[in-house]
């Protein structure tokens, strides 16, 4: 019975420190994807991350010119024959100059990545 309890224990503390692992590597990608795109303003934060598979997003916070700060989160679902875009629980679909231009910055999102956290790996 305590060998049952000391596995389930040890199973539970694995699976954390995995858990907070794979938000950790996120964390650290959507920074890299966040600096492709130039400097973030002083006081903003920005993150661009492959989600999943078929899942891109964009984060953005900055502090307009009236100091209110404000909040851009856009999510890019990737099917097979087009691209979809949300913004505020708004889609439409992508045209081609930002399918080139989303392609290019996923292809050096990837390969920063690939360089910066998993070349050890």
């Amino acid at each position: 019975m305590l060998n049952k309890i000391v596995k389930g224990i040890t199973k539970s503390r694995d699976e954390q420190r995995r858990a907070e692992l794979l938000r950790k590597l996120m964390r650290k990608e959507a920074e890299i994807g966040g600096q492709l795109f130039g400097p973030v303003a002083k006081g903003g934060r920005r993150e661009f991350f492959c989600l999943d598979e078929h899942t891109w997003v964009w984060h953005e916070e900055w502090v307009d010119k009236q100091a209110v700060r404000q909040v851009k989160t856009t999510r890019y679902d990737v099917r097979p024959d087009r691209i979809l875009k949300s913004q505020n629980g708004h889609y439409s679909h992508v045209e081609k100059d930002e399918v080139i231009r989303l392609h290019e910055a996923a292809k050096i999102y990837r390969d920063r990545v690939r360089e910066e956290v998993y070349s050890g790996v």
